[in-house]
């Protein structure tokens, strides 16, 4: 960790031909976690990867693996992605009628439960869930596609997460994922975020990834803490 905030490259953005080198360089280079995104094609208009991706990764790295589950009726493939070594399983309520239930089986399952939220879908939205989650993962575009432009407006949103996560004194790890680069990976550190997802800026930079990592690492040394000041 970097500041206390974690480094997670997206899969999704790496060359899919070369994904357990370029996992490996990536771990190499101080990632601490790896975010797979998963889409059915419904819930977002894309497809990609699959529980047999993440039984690859985890013969790859011991790392933490994250399953981000863009899917419709999640509930019917959670126990394929803990079997396949899914550390948090992380699903959204705008794609599930029951999402304590739905939170409630990624935990049978043997792996730790997460929230996503879409950019503009309030935090009431899950704010009664909030206890049964190890981890909230905000938005930050709209979910669907790598290489797309931050949405500043959902800085506001961290913000509050952490004023309620506080309030309720609830040790739940507000993570955020879409446009994350050298600009944005500060301002959303100074809001609270303390787990980056990263993909274009990791495994798309021109120097490579070492660069990329570097650099990302970077700009969270500079973020301002949270009612701080930025460190030199």
């Amino acid at each position: 960790m970097i500041n206390g905030v974690k480094l997670l490259p997206s899969v999704f953005a790496a060359d899919q031909a070369r994904l357990g080198e370029q996992v490996r360089e990536a771990e190499a280079a101080g990632a601490d976690a790896f975010h797979v995104d998963v889409m059915d094609g419904r819930f977002v208009p894309n497809l990609s990867l699959g529980p047999l991706v993440v039984e690859a990764l985890r013969r790859t790295t011991d790392l933490p693996l994250t399953a981000h589950l863009m899917i419709e009726e999640a509930e019917r493939h959670v126990d394929a992605f803990a079997r396949a070594g899914a550390d948090l399983i992380i699903v959204h309520p705008e794609a599930t009628p029951d999402l304590h239930r739905l939170l409630q089986s990624i935990r049978r399952a043997g792996s730790r439960a997460g929230i996503a939220l879409n950019p503009f879908s309030p935090l009431s939205l899950i704010e009664e869930a909030l206890s049964s989650a190890e981890a909230v993962l905000l938005m930050t575009v709209s979910p669907g596609f790598s290489g797309q432009e931050f949405l500043a407006g959902v800085l506001p949103k961290i913000l509050r997460l952490r004023k309620l996560l506080g309030d309720a004194s609830l040790a739940v790890e507000i993570e955020v994922d879409g446009g994350i680069d050298v600009e944005t990976a500060p301002l959303v550190v100074a809001a609270g975020a303390r787990a980056l997802v990263a993909g274009s800026a990791v495994f798309k930079h021109p120097g490579g990834i070492v660069q990329g990592m570097a650099a990302l690492a970077a700009s969270v040394r500079r973020a301002a803490p949270v009612g701080g000041t930025a460190s030199v």
